[in-house]
């Protein structure tokens, strides 16, 4: 890719969206990286997400059937966008989990792409008790930092039970989350004995205490550049194989965090994605049943 920022940037970038630094000395350190205050403004638009890219999938796709949907979580009422195939049939389930961002346009693109993919596709909104995911991506990864991580793996545990007496779906239920949203899924896949399998893209490893408690098949997808996830990747793989889990590991050379983002032109790498991507369809069907694509 053309005109990627400089690395240095997008780790500081990376820092900055996990709570490593403030927004003000974020700022200041990228404007010194820069060489300017107006270097480091077209720097940051470079780095952000552009979401007029994720319309990969229209949200008035004739295919498909869009709704927003409601559940009793454990921290309250959760909402989420629920989207599949139109016509008669039952198929296999999946919870998308968001980022650090919550139910961004980029994550509810994930989740039609999904569903054209022929699954049952939920992108849950875990900031539903909060007032739901706000336009403002600073105010969105406050709130998610506010969560309450207990509660909120027992939201998404709910999740499974509600997609599990979907009248549309086979009763198989998977996972796929990425970033914060991966982490989730690995603690999804400790929580929830209904779980049929878990992907979680670039997600926070789990301790071995946790490993050893995981219930559903793995899929974990890493980038190569990512040091700050893959630090914790040895101890997480070892813990698996020690527990005898069934767990798939892929590691994606020369791709950084976030690869998968497509509206984020700076981090997204179109052949580790489709790759990634492919897997990820493969493995569901594999633990979940056939997905069912729409016919026209």
């Amino acid at each position: 890719m053309t005109n990627r920022p400089d690395a240095r940037a997008i780790s500081l970038y990376d820092r900055f969206t996990h709570g490593e630094l403030g927004r003000r000395d974020f700022l200041e350190r990228l404007t010194l990286l820069a060489g300017s205050t107006a270097a480091a403004t077209a720097l940051l638009g470079a780095l952000s997400n552009d979401y007029a890219r994720a319309q990969i999938v229209a949200p008035d796709d004739k295919r498909l059937a869009i709704e927003t949907v409601r559940y009793p979580g454990a921290s309250g009422e959760i909402s989420g966008l629920l989207a599949r195939p139109k016509g008669a049939g039952k198929r296999p389930a999946v919870i998308v989990i968001h980022e650090n961002r919550g139910l961004n346009p980029h994550i509810q693109d994930v989740t039609r792409r999904l569903a054209v993919s022929g699954f049952l596709a939920f992108g849950v909104d875990l900031l539903s008790p909060a007032g739901g995911t706000p336009a403002d991506e600073d105010k969105a990864r406050e709130m998610i930092a506010a969560l309450d991580l207990e509660k909120t793996t027992r939201d998404l545990a709910e999740a499974v039970t509600f997609l599990m007496g979907h009248a549309e779906s086979n009763e198989s239920v998977g996972a796929v989350g990425f970033c914060w949203g991966g982490g989730m899924a690995n603690r999804l896949a400790v929580a929830s004995s209904d779980l049929k399998a878990a992907v979680a893209y670039y997600g926070q490893p789990l301790d071995a205490a946790e490993a050893a408690k995981v219930n559903a098949p793995l899929l974990l997808h890493y980038a190569g550049l990512d040091d700050r996830i893959n630090a914790g990747v040895p101890a997480f793989e070892k813990a698996l194989k020690e527990d005898g889990k069934e767990f798939e590991i892929e590691f994606y050379e020369g791709a950084n965090h976030a690869f998968n983002n497509d509206t984020n032109p700076a981090r997204y790498e179109k052949k580790a994605a489709a790759l990634a991507w492919d897997r990820t369809i493969a493995f569901l069907e594999s633990h979940l049943g056939a997905a069912v694509p729409p016919t026209r």
